[in-house]
């Protein structure tokens, strides 16, 4: 590691720690199991494995790692069956339309009827929506809406294939904040095959919003996709972005997210990352933490989606 970097690394750990103290929270998302433990916070497709989209960083292969609900019905009864087997809750994702939308109109009652009877807590990937449903899906029980953010208009059109580019990602980041629901921002690193495009924009995008925490992921190529064969970003370039990223954002808690590069890529990663005060990590490797016992932080563990408090 260069001085430079580790100069900057050790600038934003001290923030980190005057902000939110000296300390690390694990989340085990899905069902993982790591360190004797086993995620409780499944995610659930809501459109199965079908997606219009056909985003060139994943094509669908996603979703094939989700339970699957398709009808309010489904829904229903995979929830009920959850909370019997002492699940936290859930992350409701899925596939998109050509418009970046999900079948959310139809969900909604099924989610309200789970969120009263049983006491999961939902999450949801909310690909593009409106005001009028951003105020549903709160009033369903839905405790954040996850958005990715991107910051270059060429990325949104080849990558995601979005016609309309940032369009849907503004109208939903104001839809959201008008219906008074959370926004977990997921600033996605990497995106455009493995090179930084417009992450500094998409930065910018998310400190304008004040958010209470932000999620940072990180490409991962996938077998059967366009970018299989994309060379990750190195772990340092990764950690100085981080970084710099609580300079910009000092007080909201920076959450590393499971989607990232797995290996040795993993653990060099996540030791830079516990170096650079990140407050909470998916999936953590041996070496982030054997660097926060290095460090003195103190480690909690929660076996649900990393973005939940």
């Amino acid at each position: 590691m260069d001085a430079e970097l580790e100069k900057l690394l050790n600038e934003a750990r001290e923030i980190s720690w005057a902000e939110h103290g000296k300390r690390l929270a694990v989340y085990l998302p899905g069902m993982f199991m790591a360190y004797g433990r086993r995620g409780r916070y499944p995610a659930v497709s809501i459109t199965g494995q079908k997606c219009d989209l056909g985003c060139d960083h994943c094509k669908g292969r996603l979703l094939e790692t989700m339970l699957e609900a398709t009808m309010p019905d489904e829904l229903l009864a995979l929830g009920r069956r959850l909370a019997v087997d002492g699940q936290e809750g859930m992350l409701l994702s899925g596939g998109s339309d050509m418009h970046g939308r999900l079948p959310w109109q139809d969900m909604i009652p099924a989610i309200a009827q789970l969120a009263a009877e049983t006491d999961l807590v939902f999450t949801a990937h909310v690909g593009r929506i409106d005001e009028e449903l951003a105020r549903a899906l709160k009033n369903a029980g839905v405790s954040q809406a996850l958005i990715d953010v991107v910051g270059s208009e060429d990325t949104a059109r080849e990558v995601l294939h979005l016609d309309d580019g940032l369009a849907a990602q503004g109208e939903t980041l104001v839809a959201c904040a008008r219906a008074g629901l959370e926004v977990v921002p997921h600033i996605i690193l990497g995106l455009h095959q493995g090179r930084f495009n417009g992450e500094a924009r998409a930065l910018e995008m998310v400190a304008q919003n004040k958010p209470k925490r932000v999620v940072f992921v990180v490409l991962m190529p996938l077998k059967e996709t366009p970018f299989a064969d994309a060379e990750p970003l190195p772990p340092e370039t990764v950690a100085r972005f981080l970084a710099q990223a609580r300079l910009r954002l000092p007080r909201a808690k920076h959450h590393l997210g499971c989607a990232r590069p797995r290996g040795r890529l993993r653990h060099e990663l996540d030791a830079l990352a516990v170096m650079a005060g990140i407050n909470a990590l998916a999936i953590p490797s041996d070496a982030a933490m054997d660097t926060a016992r290095e460090l003195g932080v103190e480690v909690s563990f929660a076996d649900t989606c990393c973005s939940l408090a």
